[in-house]
């Protein structure tokens, strides 16, 4: 054993090693569902005992150990209870996996992507998808994952459940897929972490503006894809994204919690060392060929990272960035960040000419950015009884707290004016 850890190196180190363990016991013996329970009993186990009596020389072996003994005791009394039934499977332990098996030493392999692919599958809804992400890669319960969504714990656990369920039915099999498949399902990958990330750092309800351990967690899983795909450009970009804009967590909300827009934030509290890290990757990753969204979301990122203040931020790149984005994905909401870039760029009238045919899609007309956006760009142009109807209405759109109190502070602040 090692020298005794404190408490939030072994939650450190049980989250980093969580989906190795489950990707042993999947390799081993397939069963994801019952393998992620006793993954999962595992942790906890090791979370009880590890900072009394020390973290073991090999912790991963440690881990899969008790995991495998425990599965056993699960696939076994499941055998049981179908004998009992008479309607038994064909589920067979002896034959197909050796009674030492569970002290084998645990592989040195790295199967954390193939769980992510297998938690990211395309048979799942993208609620189930973060959810499961969350509970087998990033070792978090169901209790927090609820917490963190603002769910009851019961709606997590069937939420939970359903997707292992369709993991166990659809036989997928435990492998990287290959080829088009391959790009395709990182692509799933990517959009869950980077909606895992949006929800930490912009909660979409709630009482807070942004949730911290979500998304710290989504870094840290951005962090391993990328540790374990290292040249592909779009990873980088992504856990680029997610730093150049994690950056700016500590200046978004004042003492009270409002939200202080980013033109309006004091610079000198953004992370400096995100900022050069996000920098340098998305610096290392642009030359390499074809840029992805990620990526060029990330170089727009950076650009306003780098601006001393709101007023040096150029504009005119940043707009044009958009404007590759929106050739690249046709999505609304790039459209009503590329309406803003252009209206700092050419003037406020501009922006609004953008937000007018803007506001027949569908897929955004109902949204309070859309609004909110409006209310900003009238206020730069001095319509001020137009804006403050258009920051009425995206408070009345939102269901976040901070923003609301942000929209209704903008109308009184006119309204004094």
């Amino acid at each position: 054993m090692t020298s005794t850890p404190r408490g939030g190196d072994v939650e450190d180190l049980l989250r980093e090693l969580a989906p190795r363990v489950l990707g042993a016991l999947v390799r081993r013996y397939g069963h994801f569902d019952t393998a992620e329970d006793a993954a999962q009993e595992a942790l906890l186990a090791a979370a009880l005992r590890w900072p009394e009596d020390g973290v073991p020389d090999r912790p991963l072996g440690w881990l899969v150990t008790v995991a495998a003994r425990r599965l056993t005791d699960l696939l076994r009394a499941e055998q049981a209870r179908r004998r009992r039934e008479d309607t038994v499977a064909a589920w067979t332990l002896t034959e197909r996996w050796p009674a030492d098996a569970v002290d084998r030493p645990a592989a040195d392999s790295d199967d954390s992507l193939i769980v992510l692919f297998m938690c990211c599958h395309p048979s799942l809804s993208p609620a189930s998808q973060i959810a499961l992400t969350l509970r087998a890669v990033g070792g978090l319960t169901t209790a927090e994952i609820a917490r963190a969504f603002l769910v009851p714990e019961a709606t997590m656990t069937r939420r939970i459940s359903r997707a292992k369920r369709r993991i166990k039915e659809s036989g997928v099999p435990f492998l990287l897929p290959s080829g088009p498949e391959r790009a395709e399902r990182l692509g799933v990958v990517l959009h869950v972490l980077y909606l895992i990330f949006n929800e930490g750092y912009a909660a979409t309800s709630g009482p807070s503006l942004q949730r911290v351990e979500l998304a710290d967690e989504a870094i840290r899983l951005a962090r391993m894809v990328q540790r374990l795909l290292p040249e592909d450009g779009e990873v980088t970009g992504l856990l680029a994204l997610m730093l150049l804009t994690h950056a700016r967590r500590a200046a978004r909300t004042g003492p009270d919690g409002a939200l202080i827009p980013m033109a309006e934030q004091d610079r000198s509290r953004w992370d400096a060392g995100c900022v050069a890290e996000g920098v340098a990757l998305i610096s290392e990753a642009l030359p390499r060929g074809d840029a992805g969204p990620y990526q060029v979301q990330a170089a727009i990122a950076a650009l306003h990272d780098e601006a001393p203040s709101a007023e040096e931020t150029d504009w005119p790149q940043i707009a044009a960035l958009y404007e590759v984005l929106l050739r690249i994905s046709d999505n609304p909401v790039v459209a009503l960040n590329h309406a803003v870039a252009v209206a700092m760029a050419r003037g406020a009238w501009a922006g609004l000419d953008l937000l007018d045919a803007l506001a027949a899609d569908e897929r955004i007309a109902g949204d309070h950015r859309l609004y909110a956006v409006r209310g900003h760009l009238l206020e730069s142009a001095g319509e001020e009884a137009a804006a403050r109807a258009a920051y009425l209405e995206a408070a009345r759109r939102t269901t976040s707290f901070p923003r609301q109190r942000y929209l209704h502070g903008r109308v009184a602040r006119l309204a004094s004016d």
